[in-house]
C-alpha cells in the first residue's frame, strides 16, 4: 500500500527508528525486577503522573539523588514558578550545586531544550516538567527523546498531572507510573508508584518508600 499522507509517513518512520534502536539493544541484559529506581527503569522515555497532592516531585527527586550518587549528571527542565523546594531536596541528599534547572515559559522551548540535552549524551537523567501542559506529546518528539535516551543510556522522566484513567503521553512511553501519597500517621507517609504501563515487564507492579512529610515538596 502506498502511503500518500506526509504526516502518516513521518510517523511510521519515527516508530521504525525507535524499533530499530530497541533491536540494537536486544543483546543487553533485561531490566531489574519492578522497582521505581534508575537502575530498574533503565534507559527509556518514562512518565510519572499524579493528581493533586500526589508525591510526584518526591519520587522524581529520589531518582535524582540515586543518579547523582552514581556519579552521573542530572538536568531538570521546568517552567518559571514551578519546581521543587530546594531546602527539602538538599536535606534529602541532592547536590543542588550539581543540578542545573532550566526554566522556560513555552512548552515548545522546554521540549527543544529536553531534546538538545538528551542528544548531548551528557546526562544520566533528565526530568521534564509537563504538569501544566497538554495530555500528550507529538510522536516526533516522543521518537527523538526515546531514541536519544536509548542511544546515550539515559532516563528521560516526564512529570504530568493526570488521573490513572487518562492515557499516557504517547505510544513510545516505555513506563508510566501513577504517584500516590498514603498517610501512615505521626507525620509520615508512603510514596507509592502504581505502574500503569510497562512495555518490558508488563503493568501492575508497585513500589513505595516511607517518608517524613516535608514542608515544601508536594
Amino acid at each position: 500500500m502506498r502511503v500518500t499522507n506526509t504526516r502518516t509517513a513521518a510517523n511510521l518512520r519515527a516508530i521504525a527508528s525507535v524499533s530499530n534502536a530497541w533491536a540494537q539493544r536486544s543483546r543487553m541484559p533485561s531490566p531489574a525486577p519492578g522497582r521505581w529506581t534508575r537502575a530498574a527503569l533503565g534507559s527509556c522515555l518514562a512518565e510519572l503522573s499524579g493528581a493533586d497532592g500526589g508525591p510526584s516531585l518526591t519520587l522524581a527527586c529520589s531518582l535524582v539523588r540515586e543518579v547523582q550518587q552514581q556519579g552521573e549528571p542530572v538536568a531538570w527542565v521546568t517552567r518559571p514558578g514551578s519546581t521543587f523546594y530546594p531546602p527539602d531536596v538538599a536535606d534529602g541528599g541532592i547536590d543542588l550545586a550539581a543540578l542545573p534547572v532550566i526554566r522556560l515559559d513555552d512548552v515548545r522551548d522546554r521540549l527543544l531544550a529536553a531534546d538538545q540535552l538528551t542528544r548531548s549524551g551528557a546526562f544520566g537523567l533528565l526530568v521534564l516538567d509537563l504538569v501544566e501542559d497538554g495530555p500528550g506529546l507529538p510522536l516526533a518528539v516522543q521518537s527523538r527523546l526515546s531514541e536519544q535516551a536509548i542511544a546515550h543510556g539515559a532516563l528521560v522522566l516526564c512529570l504530568t498531572a493526570k488521573t490513572e484513567r487518562q492515557p499516557s503521553l504517547g505510544s513510545l512511553v516505555t513506563v508510566r507510573g501513577q504517584a500516590r501519597r498514603i498517610r501512615r500517621g505521626n507525620g509520615r507517609y508512603a510514596c507509592r508508584v502504581e505502574v500503569l504501563k510497562d512495555k518490558r515487564r508488563g503493568p501492575g507492579w508497585t513500589d513505595e518508600e516511607d517518608r517524613r512529610g516535608p514542608d515544601g515538596v508536594r
